[in-house]
C-alpha cells in the first residue's frame, strides 16, 4: 500500500561535492517539519536507488508514524564511478558522516525536517556509521545501530570478512597509533549523550556479537543512555548489505 511518497534530494556538502539520496515522507504531506530518520545503507559500496520497497519497508513503516526518512549515498557509495565510490577509503566515518551531517542540516533548513526530533540508524556499514555518529556529534535525538562495527581491531580478528577492514581503512590492525583505534566507536564513546538502541542478531558471522556487547558496555561507562537487544540467529534480510 502507498503510504508514503518519494522524492530524490540534492545538495553540496562541505567540500562542495553533490551528493544524493533519497526522501520518503507521509503521502499528501505538503508542509511542516517533520520527525526525521536517517537510514545508512550498508557496503559502504552499496547505494540507496529507485527500487521497490527499500530496506525492507521501513520507510514505509516510519511514514505510516508521520516521520519522515532520509536515505543518503554518501561519497563511498556506488552507482557514481570508481572514484566516488574509493573517495572513503582511509578515511570511513570521516567525509561521509560530514555528506550525511550536511544533508540533514539542508532537510532542516528546508523545513522538511524538525530541528529537535532527528535519528539515526542502519546496519552493517550503516551500523558502523549510526554507531560512530553518536560519539562525533550531539546532531542525533536518539540512534538504533544494527547489525554494528564498532572495534575494528576485535572485528578484523573474528569476522568471515577479515580483509574488509584492511581495504577500507588502509592500516595495519596491530598498529596502536594507526586507523583501527582511530576509526573505532569503542574508543570515543567517552562524551556521548545520544540515547541508543544497539540491535544485533546472535549468530552473525560478518559482524560478531562481541561488536554490539563492546560498543554497549562503552556507553554505559560513559553514563549514556542505551539498551543493547539480541536476537537469536541474524538479522535476516540486512545481511545483503555486508560486503
Amino acid at each position: 500500500l502507498r503510504v508514503c511518497d518519494w522524492r530524490s534530494y540534492t545538495g553540496s556538502s562541505f567540500d562542495g561535492l553533490e551528493i544524493e539520496g533519497l526522501l520518503a515522507v507521509p503521502q499528501d504531506h505538503d508542509d511542516g517539519a517533520l520527525p526525521l530518520v536517517v537510514l545508512v545503507h550498508g557496503g559502504p559500496t552499496g547505494t540507496w536507488t529507485w527500487s521497490f520497497v527499500q530496506s525492507l519497508g521501513l520507510a514505509q513503516l516510519l511514514a505510516g508514524e508521520g516521520y519522515a526518512t532520509f536515505l543518503p549515498n554518501p561519497r563511498g557509495s556506488s552507482g557514481r564511478g570508481q572514484e566516488f565510490a574509493r573517495a572513503n577509503l582511509g578515511d570511513m566515518g570521516g567525509g561521509d558522516l560530514q555528506d550525511i551531517l550536511t544533508g540533514v542540516e539542508a532537510l532542516v533548513r528546508d523545513g522538511i525536517a524538525d530541528d529537535a526530533r532527528v535519528a539515526i540508524t542502519g546496519g552493517s556499514y550503516g551500523g558502523f556509521m549510526a554507531s560512530w555518529a553518536v560519539t562525533q556529534t550531539d546532531r542525533f535525538a536518539a540512534a538504533m545501530p544494527f547489525a554494528v562495527v564498532t572495534d575494528w581491531t576485535s572485528f578484523h580478528y573474528t569476522t568471515n570478512i577479515g580483509q574488509f577492514d584492511v581495504l577500507f581503512l588502509q592500516g595495519d590492525p596491530n598498529d596502536p597509533a594507526g586507523p583501527y583505534p582511530k576509526w573505532s566507536p569503542v574508543f570515543h564513546a567517552q562524551g556521548s549523550k545520544t540515547p541508543t538502541l544497539i540491535i544485533h542478531g546472535e549468530d552473525d558471522l560478518c559482524t560478531p556479537l562481541p561488536q554490539a556487547t563492546e560498543f554497549y558496555n562503552a556507553l554505559v561507562e560513559a553514563g549514556c543512555e542505551v539498551e543493547l537487544v539480541v536476537y537469536p540467529r541474524l538479522l535476516q534480510g540486512w545481511q545483503m548489505f555486508s560486503a
